[in-house]
């Protein structure tokens, strides 16, 4: 059975990722990470900074950060591990 030259299946079209890096980013340098902290102090984002300290304390990936709730970091009226938005 052959296929038909109308049939949309038969073209072939460019792969989406042709030609780009597959897999895991490397990590940030820790120079990178300090310049990353200074530009989010410049310029008074809080919430910003303090996300980019919870996700670099616990390696966490950017889908699973912006998934968290405050709930997830709050018990009890107290903040739980490491993460204290008050020291920045």
């Amino acid at each position: 059975m052959e296929m038909s030259e109308t049939d949309p299946t038969a073209a072939k079209r460019q792969v989406w990722n042709a030609g780009r890096t597959v897999g895991a980013k490397r990590a940030l340098k820790p120079k990178q990470i300090w310049e990353i902290r200074f530009y989010l102090n410049q310029r008074r984002r809080l919430r910003d900074r303090a996300l980019f300290d919870l996700a670099i304390d616990s390696k966490l990936r950017g889908c699973d950060l912006v998934q968290m709730k405050i709930g997830d970091l709050v018990s009890g009226g107290q903040r739980s591990g490491s993460v204290c938005l008050n020291s920045l």
